[in-house]
């Protein structure tokens, strides 16, 4: 009978592992062609692997919880149903294969013993699945591993990372376990001081005291979820890292609402697609990007090289229905027409609420757009999604009273206005070519076409 393996497929160039989080067919089960066989997630989206065969799941080759690497087998396919193992008789067991049971059973109970002390909740740094098992297997605290430089995304501890410093623990070049002991003590004798170290090696250590939180009567203590964390640790580290800076300017937008709605009922019928405000700020975006390509570009490790980026990807920041925010990216937007940039949005936005979105697909964004006029908010502070330079929010679009000036003169009418906010990175993004940039997205969606065919 044929058998075939399901290895984990690659989810992008810096995604080389995944987390098993559900399986979605148990052993014996019938698995047709491309329906979802397990659940996964990442450091960077959660997602559904598809079977590339039809047949019948025989074995897991791991179990809810472990974690995968890119190209590994994690499931084997039969083309005809077998019995599963617990069904099949076996063979006597030898004495010698016994004692090897019993011994591999002691060292279960030995690692278990070992490992059941660290309790991976006192940290606030994000550790993979892989990074975790190592650590209880090593035996390294939750202080310990705090203070272990991370070199993966956002300062994030490596395989790489722990591994090398197990090398330097074994060589006496890190503190014993003696002496974490006595730093995990002063911590607990001291909750309001912490030493926080930002992804960048160069930098100083930075001393953040942290408030203790009572906790009263009637409270409700809600554990966060893995996206959240990951949203909290990147916001963080992007204030660590940039100093930012807000710029706003006011914008007429009247002819692009007016155009809007003489258009959006042809367009739907016509592209099956809603036109939003959303595409057309971008396309202005593109338009100011190219003619200031310097907010187009990203600062190295080492903050002594700029990064002039040669494509234009444009992130979406979108919120999900659970609260939290993911963004989406328009990989080469300026090559897309108004029309490619709505069914881009849509699309995007739409996979993003279903929690259908690519690893891919949340990687190399140049810039980014967030649109804070959604929840009615009239202008906002975003933080910069790094590693960019500068993020741009929108505002809610109002009717207000605006002074006109015509050639018979000045006059006072009710206008469509919006806020522009641009925080960007003040290391090599100055007031000169932020405020500029900003000014000329404002221009271009003031000098919109009423008479614009699409």
């Amino acid at each position: 009978m044929a058998q075939q393996e399901i290895t984990m497929p690659k989810m992008g160039e810096s995604v080389m592992e995944a987390t098993i989080t559900k399986w979605v067919k148990n052993e014996g089960d019938y698995v047709k062609l491309d329906e979802t066989i397990i659940e996964i997630a990442t450091d960077k989206v959660d997602s559904e692997v598809p079977s590339p065969f039809e047949g019948y799941l025989i074995k897991k080759l791991y179990k809810e919880g472990d974690v995968v690497q890119v190209g590994k087998a994690f499931a084997i396919l039969s083309t005809e149903k077998e019995t599963s193992s617990t069904e099949k008789t076996t063979a006597p067991v030898t004495n010698g294969e016994l004692k090897k049971s019993e011994h591999e059973v002691a060292d279960k109970i030995t690692e278990t013993k070992e490992t059941s002390t660290i309790n991976f909740e006192k940290s606030s740094r994000f550790y993979s699945p892989l990074v975790k098992n190592i650590a209880k297997k090593e035996g390294i605290s939750v202080t310990e591993l705090d203070q272990i430089q991370g070199s993966g995304l956002h300062g994030r501890v490596t395989k790489n990372d722990i591994l090398n410093y197990l090398e330097k623990r074994v060589s006496g070049n890190v503190p014993t376990q003696k002496e974490i002991q006595t730093i995990e003590k002063q911590i607990t004798q001291a909750p309001t001081t912490s030493t926080a170290t930002p992804s960048n090696s160069s930098s100083p250590s930075i001393e953040i005291k942290r408030p203790v939180v009572p906790v009263y009567p009637g409270d409700e203590i809600i554990e966060m979820d893995r996206m959240r964390k990951l949203i909290a640790e990147h916001m963080v580290m992007s204030k660590h890292v940039s100093p930012h800076v807000t710029s706003f300017v006011e914008a007429d937008v009247t002819n692009i609402v007016l155009w809007r709605e003489k258009v959006k009922k042809q367009f739907e019928k016509r592209e099956n697609q809603k036109i939003t405000y959303t595409p057309i700020f971008i396309e202005c975006i593109i338009k100011a990007i190219k003619d200031f390509p310097m907010i187009n570009i990203s600062v190295d490790e080492t903050q002594t090289k700029i990064i002039k980026r040669k494509n234009i990807n444009i992130g979406m920041a979108t919120a999900l229905p659970s609260g939290n925010l993911i963004v989406p990216v328009i990989k080469n937007a300026d090559e897309k027409n108004l029309i490619g940039l709505t069914k881009a949005v849509n699309d995007l936005a739409q996979r993003a609420r279903d929690n259908k979105l690519l690893p891919d697909e949340i990687q190399g964004g140049t810039f980014t757009i967030t649109n804070v006029g959604n929840f009615g908010n009239v202008m906002g502070t975003p933080i910069i999604n790094q590693p960019q330079a500068a993020i741009l929010a929108t505002g809610t679009i109002k009717k207000k009273p605006a002074v006109i000036e015509t050639p018979q003169g000045d006059m006072i009418a009710i206008r469509h206005m919006m806020f522009l906010s641009l925080s960007y990175d003040h290391r090599v993004v100055d007031g000169s070519l932020g405020g500029s940039f900003l000014r000329r997205v404002a221009d271009y969606l003031e000098a919109w076409d009423l008479n614009r065919e699409i």
